[in-house]
């Protein structure tokens, strides 16, 4: 162990030990440790750390007074509602079409989160003794540099070190009852925390070495102690295996104090291109870290991509050029504002994983995903300014628009009274390519057509000083492609049911849960990604994009407010679809559904990701079972907490600014604010904040240049008591509107700095 060394003579490449000697942590508040317990000294350095309460800091205090504090979270791993389900049984909630516990949520109003939070039972939370419950990983720790992950158990247990060695307490049942968080509000540093019945806990702590040069082994640290009445009465420090004497003896606390120390500015180095957020609850800024910093491990090398982690489901090969796993990662590290990572992203995944034909290297391409990828492209562009990148992969990415360019081609020679004529056939989903009959699937989804007209109608306007001649071409296919897919919809609309249905395909003579059950196989199977990527592609007038919702919610196709993950009803339990659902949360908050679409996000947060720990199932269920975790559904938090505070539109010269924040953020008294988010204007900035007592609201907007874009709406979402009067911008009365009579709508004209003030009564 005497290989461990301080920050300064970190045993790593001269490249990487030059960037972190250079990095400075984040500036922090003091803090006293007065009452603190000192448990270390190190270099001149003293580590105090604050056992009074269960959830005390850790701080380092260096020479002069400089300080690193690193803060501990937990969160209940068990249920807490007592009835569950709202007082519903499950066997009605599975039965019916209406999303029951959603329409319960909504009653009233935004939704409360705990009341989201106690209406399923949490991931991973069966008790011992219940069918289907069984012990396995929920969470892992790794690095950037290292090539896998390092499972972490329930126990506090890894594949090679095992803390019940040492404190035989951690049983079973603890372990059930235990809470779970992590260091410093989002890095994965997992903290585990076992009440005993005396009052006193058992608290794990486990994290990946970011020194260590292994490629495929995670090294990992832990500290397990035993608290009680404020102090630590045992304590064992661990290092990736048991000790073997006298070679290999476990670590002294000096060791694990600057690995932590070491750990923590690692990681602030790795984050510090994500876009600065505030908000009242910052546990929201803090997922949306997490979920880069659970990227970078799940990548072999921060780059390359994977589906899943630890187990040959999703890690294996087969799954790397999934292109959920591309659109997302780059759609999440975009928005907020992570160019170089999604640069990186873009550029592995047009060499390694687009041949000369654009076709993408996986079993099964998903026909929507090619139109989201020339979307993201153009998003790229915008935000990066980047040519070089385009220049790169400029034939590739052509091919690209090129494979929705000959779908398109072959839907013309249909007959023209044909349901399919000029809307693209393919498949949607990529496991319809293992079936026996995959040309089942073979079908002219509306979404289809719906995001090959978005992808195309964006990369044409950013390709315009590359090839004029294509980008006109791409043009008015995007435009042919949206008026027949509009068109379509029109004429399947059944009015005849309430709320009008429409199927996710023209033609269909079934809704979809009729088709699953009769039909075998069904056409219709997996409508849930066919839904959620129509709706996301944003090319319907609204009044089609809210048949779409209306028909997902009251016909079995959402789940606590999520999109659902379909199948047939059924009576012992209903499913929340973690990844793909994003797009219906994007398109609800376009539309203004603000109440569904904080339902969608608390539900996500509750219901999708197990406790504390924060890891994301691809699929979960809300009986209390586990999930098989993968990375798209874990960047969904980013998108959502980014769009709640900036929103582009996607066709009009218009920003939206707040137009997602909960009224009791807003109603909080407390700085809302989000700094240089990227946009295609450039950095936009937004502070906000509520003086209840002068009955005031402030919001200040910062654009990168006056008159871009031409209209800025800041939505003034407050508490339901409240009304909104008299509203100004830089102290001139202002214009007042929206869906809701909320939005101050801004002219931005020759000014980038607009103070917006809206007094309430």
């Amino acid at each position: 162990m005497n290989r461990r060394r301080f920050i300064q003579n970190l045993a790593v490449t001269a490249a990487a030990a030059e960037a972190l000697e250079a990095f400075e942590p984040p500036p922090q508040e003091p803090a006293s440790t007065d009452g603190y317990t000192l448990i270390a000294e190190l270099d001149g350095w003293k580590v105090h750390e604050d056992l009074r309460t269960r959830d005390g800091s850790i701080v380092f205090t260096g020479p002069r007074g400089v300080q690193r504090v690193i803060t501990k979270s937990a969160e209940a791993c068990f249920a807490t509602a007592e009835p569950p389900y709202l007082g519903l049984k499950m066997e009605e909630i599975g039965m019916a079409g209406p999303d029951l516990l959603a329409d319960k949520l909504l009653a009233h109003g935004d939704p409360d989160p705990e009341q989201v939070r106690a209406a399923a039972i949490p991931l991973g939370s069966r008790p011992p003794g219940q069918a289907g419950a069984r012990l396995q990983w929920n969470t892992f720790v790794g690095t950037k540099e290292c090539y896998d992950t390092m499972p972490v158990f329930p126990g506090g247990n890894t594949r090679t070190y095992h803390p019940t060695q040492y404190f035989p307490e951690i049983t079973q049942a603890v372990t059930f009852n235990r809470f779970e968080g992590m260091l410093g509000g989002w890095m994965p540093a997992v903290r585990k925390v076992f009440p005993l019945d005396d009052g006193a806990y058992i608290e794990a702590i486990i994290f990946g070495d970011v020194e260590a040069h292994d490629k495929f082994i995670v090294q990992t640290w832990h500290r397990t102690a035993r608290i009680e009445n404020g102090k630590m009465v045992k304590v064992a420090y661990g290092y990736s295996y048991p000790a073997f004497p006298p070679r290999r003896q476990d670590p002294k606390p000096e060791e694990f104090y600057r690995a932590l120390r070491t750990f923590a500015d690692y990681w602030d180095r790795l984050m510090r291109s994500f876009v600065p957020m505030n908000a009242p609850h910052n546990v929201w800024v803090d997922m949306a870290k997490h979920a880069f910093a659970k990227e970078l491990m799940v990548r072999p090398g921060g780059v390359y991509p994977k589906y899943g982690a630890v187990d040959r489901d999703y890690y294996g090969s087969e799954y790397d050029g999934f292109q959920d796993i591309f659109t997302m990662s780059m759609y999440a590290n975009l928005e907020c504002g992570r160019f170089d990572e999604a640069r990186a992203i873009i550029d592995n995944y047009y060499t390694d994983f687009v041949d000369a034909k654009g076709m993408i290297n996986m079993r099964g391409p998903e026909t929507a995903q090619f139109g989201l990828t020339l979307s993201l492209l153009a998003k790229y562009q915008n935000y990066t300014g980047d040519h070089t990148l385009f220049a790169k992969h400029r034939a590739k990415m052509e091919a690209t628009a090129g494979v929705l360019l000959d779908m398109h081609d072959e839907s013309l020679k249909l007959p023209k009274d044909s349901p399919g004529y000029g809307l693209i056939a393919g498949w949607s989903e990529s496991d319809a390519c293992l079936a026996a009959q995959p040309m089942t699937w073979w079908q002219p989804y509306f979404a289809n057509s719906a995001f090959a007209a978005r992808g195309l109608k964006d990369i044409a306007r950013v390709w315009e000083p590359i090839d004029r001649a294509k980008a006109a071409e791409w043009t008015r296919r995007a435009k042919t492609l949206e008026d027949a897919t509009v068109e379509s919809i029109r004429k399947n609309v059944r009015n005849d049911m309430k709320p009008p249905y429409i199927g996710p395909l023209p033609g269909a003579k079934l809704t979809f849960r009729e088709s699953m059950a009769t039909e075998r196989p069904s056409p219709q199977q997996w409508p849930h990604r066919p839904y959620t990527e129509l709706v996301h592609a944003d090319i319907l007038p609204a009044d089609l994009e809210n048949t779409v919702i209306d028909c997902m919610r009251a016909y079995g196709a959402t789940t606590l407010g999520v999109v659902a993950n379909v199948g047939r009803a059924n009576p012992n339990g209903r499913a929340i679809l973690g990844f793909i659902s994003y797009g219906y949360a994007l398109q609800l908050l376009r539309l203004d559904r603000v109440e569904e679409f904080l339902l969608f996000l608390y539900a996500h947060r509750f219901h999708d990701h197990t406790p504390g720990s924060w890891t994301a199932g691809e699929v979960s269920g809300i009986n209390g079972g586990t999930a098989t975790f993968c990375i798209p559904a874990q960047q969904t938090i980013p998108l959502l907490v980014r769009w709640m505070y900036v929103l582009e539109d996607s066709d009009a010269d218009r920003l939206y600014l707040a137009k997602g924040m909960p009224r009791e953020w807003v109603g909080a008294g407390k700085e809302i604010a989000i700094d240089r988010a990227p946009t295609r204007w450039g950095r936009v900035s937004l502070k906000m904040k509520a003086d209840v007592a002068a009955k005031r609201v402030t919001a200040t907007v910062t654009l990168a240049r006056a008159g871009a874009p031409k209209e800025v709406h800041v939505k003034l979402r407050l508490p339901e008591q409240y009304s909104l009067g008299t509203v100004t911008v830089n102290g001139r009365p202002a214009q007042v509107g929206g869906l809701h009579k909320d939005t101050v709508i801004v002219a931005t004209g020759s000014e980038s700095k607009f103070e917006v003030v809206g007094m309430f009564g």
